[in-house]
Order: C-alpha cells, then sequence, then structure tokens
C-alpha cells in the first residue's frame, strides 16, 4: 500500500495537538459489486456521492468490517473465493501503543495497516501479523466512529457518553483514576485481614503449615539442578570412570600414549634444531602442549579417583529428590520459587499476628485516600454538570438546525456511594432528546430513526469541538483533542434545503480537526467538500463493477449539477453548482 502523508495537513496544524488517526487509504477486494478498489482519502471533509445503489454505503461497510464488525460469507463477490479489505491508518496514538502491548504486536509504527479476509474462516492481519478480530474492536474506538442510519459502531454506551462531556468540558480523570486504584487495594487489603474468625484460623493452619513444610525441607538456591547432576554421575559412575581412566591412559600412563608421542616428536625436532633453527618455536609449541596434556589427564585421573559408586549415596540423592519434587508440586517449579512462597507465608502469618496493628494503619490510609478520591471527584462532579448545562443549550440549537424541533437535555446524575466509586468519577450521564413537539423526552440512543440519531450525534460532536476550551475546570492545561475519523453515512434522509446547507456546514467545521467521511445524496451538502469522491457502478463483460474517482474542479461542478437536475446536465444546473461551490469553499 501507498501513503501520501500530504494529503493530511490539518489547519492550524491540528495533528499535533494530541492523538490523532487519519485514514489515508481503503482498499476492497471481491466485496458485494466491488471487483478491486483503491481509495486514498485527505484531511477534512470527504464526500462521496453517486447514483443510488452504486455501493456508496458498501464502502462504509467494508471500513466498519476493519473495526470488528460482524463478517458473513455473503458479502463475498460471486464467483470469488475470497473478499478482502484493507485500510492504511496515520497514527500518533499513546493507547494504540499499550494495545499493541498488551496484544503482544510490538511497537505501533507512524502507518497503522489493518487487512482482513472474510471467507468460509475470517483472517486478520494488523501491521502484517496476524490478529483477532477482537483486536480490531480494541482498536476502532482509537480510529473510527462510524455513525450508519442503523447503527453506529462507537456504541453510546455510559463510558462514551461520559467521555462526550468530559471532553466538551476539558475534564481528564488520570489523577482520580490513580486515587481510585490505591482505594480499591487498600480496600481489598483489609477486607482479607477481617474475614470471620473461623476462616482466619483455617487459614493460619494451613500457612502455618506450608511454612514449616518448606522451612523443614532446608532448601538450597539450585539444590534441584546440583542433585540432578551428581544422581546422573552416580547412575553411570562405572561408564564414567572407565572413560575417564581410558582417558587417562592414552594421555599419560601407557607406553604409546599422546605424551610419549609428543616426547619422542620433540627430540626428534631438537636434533633438526641444532642444525636449523627456525624449528625452535614449534619446540616451544609441543612443550606447551606437553603441559596441557598433562593437565587434562590429571584431571581425568582425579575425576575418576573421586567418582563414588556408592550405591548408599544414590539413593539418598534420590531420596531427596523426590522431596523437593513433592514440594515443588505444591509451591512451585524451582527451588527458587518454594523458598519465595515460603517468605510470602510468613509475611502473611506476620500479618496476622499483627493483625490489629496492621488494620489500623490501612484503615487510616484507606480514609485518608478516600478522603483525596472524594474531594477530587465532587470537583469534577460540579464541572461536569456546570458543563452540562452549556453543552445542553448549545447542541439544541445545533440539533435544531438539522431540521429537527428538538428538545434536549444532559442529565449528570451523581452518588457518593461506595458501591458507585470508580476510577471515572461518581456520575453517570443521560443525553436525553424528543424529536418532535408533544413527544416524552428519552434517552437519544433509544431514537428509532437512524437518521436522526445520525443527525444528533453530529450535532452533538459539533457542539464539542466549538465549546471545548483550552484549560480544563481549575485553569490547568487540558489534555490535546483525540483527532479521529468521523464516519456520517445516510446523514441527509429527509432533509433538504437550509436543513441540509446547516449540516454541510456543520460538518465543513468538524472537518478542520478531524477527517470527516459522509456519504451524501445532497448537492447542498456536497458543494461543501474538501475531497470530493464519486462513486460509479458500470458493466463490463458482463459483470457489474463499482469503480471510484477523486474528482478535479471541472468534474465537482458536473457532478454537483448532476445532483441538482438529475442525469441530463443544463446549463442552469451547471451555473447553479458553479454558484454553490463557490459559496461554500
Amino acid at each position: 500500500m501507498t501513503t501520501r502523508k500530504k494529503l493530511f495537513v490539518f489547519p492550524n496544524d491540528a495533528i499535533l495537538r494530541g492523538e490523532t488517526s487519519v485514514l489515508l487509504e481503503l482498499r476492497v477486494e471481491n466485496y458485494a459489486v466491488i471487483d478491486h478498489v483503491v481509495v486514498e482519502f485527505g484531511s477534512g471533509l470527504n464526500l462521496l456521492t453517486g447514483e443510488t445503489g452504486a455501493g456508496k454505503s458498501i464502502l462504509i461497510d467494508a471500513l466498519a468490517l476493519l473495526m470488528g464488525d460482524k463478517a458473513s460469507p455473503d458479502v463475498v463477490r460471486h464467483g470469488a473465493e475470497k473478499a478482502v479489505v484493507s485500510c492504511v491508518f496515520h497514527i500518533e496514538s499513546a493507547q494504540i501503543d499499550r494495545i499493541f502491548d498488551e496484544n503482544g504486536l510490538g511497537s505501533a509504527s507512524e502507518d497503522l495497516i489493518l487487512k482482513r479476509e472474510i471467507a468460509a474462516k475470517s483472517r486478520v492481519w494488523v501491521n502484517n501479523q496476524p490478529a483477532t478480530v477482537a483486536v480490531l474492536k480494541q482498536l476502532a474506538p482509537e480510529l473510527v466512529a462510524i455513525h450508519a442510519q442503523n447503527e453506529t459502531l462507537l456504541a453510546f454506551d455510559p463510558p462514551a457518553r461520559l467521555r462526550l462531556l468530559d471532553t466538551f468540558a476539558g475534564i481528564t480523570v488520570d489523577s482520580l483514576a490513580q486515587k481510585h486504584a490505591v482505594w480499591r487495594e487498600l480496600r481489598s487489603r483489609i477486607d482479607e485481614l477481617e474475614r470471620s474468625e473461623q476462616d482466619r484460623l483455617r487459614l493460619v493452619d494451613l500457612w502455618s503449615f506450608q511454612k514449616s513444610e518448606i522451612e523443614a525441607a532446608k532448601l538450597e538456591p539450585g539444590e534441584d539442578r546440583r542433585l540432578e547432576t551428581e544422581r546422573r554421575v552416580l547412575m553411570n559412575s562405572e561408564k564414567l570412570y572407565s572413560a575417564a581412566m581410558s582417558a587417562y591412559d592414552l594421555l599419560y600412563e601407557s607406553v604409546n600414549s599422546a605424551l610419549s608421542t609428543l616426547r619422542s616428536a620433540g627430540k626428534q625436532l631438537e636434533d633438526i634444531a641444532r642444525f636449523d633453527p627456525q624449528f625452535s618455536e614449534s619446540i616451544k609449541l609441543l612443550e606447551s602442549a606437553r603441559a596441557d596434556i598433562e593437565d587434562v589427564s590429571t584431571t581425568a585421573r582425579d575425576y575418576a579417583d573421586g567418582i563414588d559408586a556408592s550405591p548408599e549415596r544414590l539413593a539418598e540423592v534420590e531420596d531427596r529428590l523426590a522431596s523437593i519434587d513433592r514440594l515443588k508440586r505444591k509451591y512451585g517449579s524451582s527451588v527458587e520459587e518454594i523458598v519465595a512462597f515460603g517468605e510470602d507465608l510468613a509475611q502473611k502469618l506476620n500479618e496476622v499476628e499483627n493483625r490489629e496493628e496492621i488494620l489500623r494503619g490501612l484503615r487510616k490510609q484507606l480514609a485518608a485516600v478516600a478522603h483525596d478520591y472524594l474531594a477530587e471527584a465532587q470537583s469534577i462532579s460540579r464541572t461536569r454538570t456546570a458543563a452540562a448545562r452549556k453543552l445542553q443549550k448549545l447542541a439544541e440549537e445545533e440539533i435544531n438546525e438539522l431540521a429537527m424541533k428538538a428538545r434536549f437535555q444532559v442529565e449528570v446524575k451523581t452518588s457518593g456511594d461506595e458501591a458507585n466509586w470508580s476510577p471515572a468519577g461518581l456520575d453517570s450521564v443521560a443525553y436525553l432528546i424528543a424529536t418532535n413537539p408533544g413527544e416524552p423526552i428519552s434517552p437519544i440512543e433509544n431514537i428509532a430513526s437512524g437518521g436522526e440519531l445520525s443527525r444528533v450525534m453530529l450535532a452533538l460532536k459539533a457542539s464539542v469541538e466549538a465549546g471545548q476550551t483550552r484549560t480544563n475546570g481549575n485553569g490547568k492545561p487540558k489534555r490535546p483533542v483525540t483527532q479521529r475519523t468521523l464516519v456520517f453515512d445516510e446523514i441527509d434522509t429527509g432533509i433538504g434545503g437550509r436543513a441540509a446547507e446547516a449540516v454541510g456546514k456543520k460538518l465543513k467545521t468538524l472537518g478542520a480537526h478531524n477527517q470527516v467521511l459522509c456519504v451524501t445524496h445532497l448537492p447542498q451538502i456536497a458543494s461543501f467538500a474538501d475531497h470530493h469522491l464519486l462513486i460509479e457502478k458500470r458493466e463490463s463483460g458482463g459483470r457489474t463493477r463499482t469503480t471510484i474517482r477523486k474528482l478535479d474542479a471541472k468534474e465537482r461542478t458536473e457532478e454537483i449539477a448532476r445532483m441538482l437536475s438529475g442525469a441530463k446536465l443544463t446549463d442552469a444546473s451547471l451555473k447553479h453548482a458553479e454558484q454553490m461551490l463557490k459559496a461554500n469553499a
């Protein structure tokens, strides 16, 4: 795959402000009506247009597969064995680095390549390494948010609702999460020490027995390995003795030993050296070799003398190894692990014996940590509540500019009960809406119309972009905003005219600091594109094929004119298209 980084330079260096992911390229092969297409995307607003049935939404579906969506062999193009979808993202993300590390994928590079084969059995690759659909699902929230008519890939679940408000308010919960982790660990230790008396005594008896058993063994580090070696020697003592003595005899003792041969050779060389001095050095080498052979032969003889062929010693070694093996089955795979287990038991018993004193210290620590956690959590709750009122007003205005007459509320519920404490604080957030006058207000994730949900999500995202401040609630610099690829499919359902123009403007606004992909049927929206892609369906060789191409200025004018007047272009539609493009550039 080729990457073209020049396509994603955001205005005002937005890409450098925080964690980013930008979709550079999408490849689709043998998927539905698509034979083979390669689409390059740029920064800002990428709009996809084309006649109904050309395959615009198929591209979005293909991208959803790369984000972990469910795959079916039914999508494989007729006559092909498999469908293949792949993409390239440019990324700068510590979170993605963490996902790579947790899944054994090494370090994430600047370009992230995802690939998926759909056949009888689906296969997944991440940066050319085999992976799983579960990994794609972990990566998806960091890369893409797809808001389609009948589904949203980024589920609007409780954590997502809270993150949206926190992003708007400039709230970070890293410090709070650390306090919560410490509090939870202290709470767990206290709970363990506060077990019922019966459970505590049962554990003390077990730990005491285990500790005594380990201590009685008097284990030494590396003892098992040394004994294994000794057992092998004892079991093969006759063979080893014979081999060692044979080596000694061949090297030193026999008439034709290596040492005798070297002495004879040395005398011959000494005779030569009396007439030709060049052999003087050779004589020294032979003397060195004789010294080495004497050392080796002595070592072989001493080894043979030291071999203990005692059956009694072999029995002792085997008994000791059997005892160590019994302890290994209970407490660890090596002597070192058994010793460490015993030390841990000693610590636990010490805690039990000094239970009351330790509990007093832990409770004091817990109270201090809980106080700090609550203070920070309550401060965050106040910031969230204030931000919710601002977001509520701003989002309602944005929603009602998108051909909806809606009432919108952001509801923050706070509970200080310990059961409700979480790394993100004490709050839960609900986004409520009534899309028509007289209707009851209800959570937006329960909205029946997919088109309405897409527009509400667009309005919310636009509101967050518009309302974000550069500092958090206490005036400190906020964490940089995450830039992702936002995808809107069928967002223009049931709208037109002024509402369509408002949708186009909002998409353009989002595109200033995010990459936006949008499928549209409306010329009013298409005229706002930074990059306009045309999807066409053609027949070739008796088969229907989908093609995609990026439009130049002249082609854009003609495509928007076609969207205005139908298949037949007119001077009036071309002129109108030129005016729209000029006004919305």
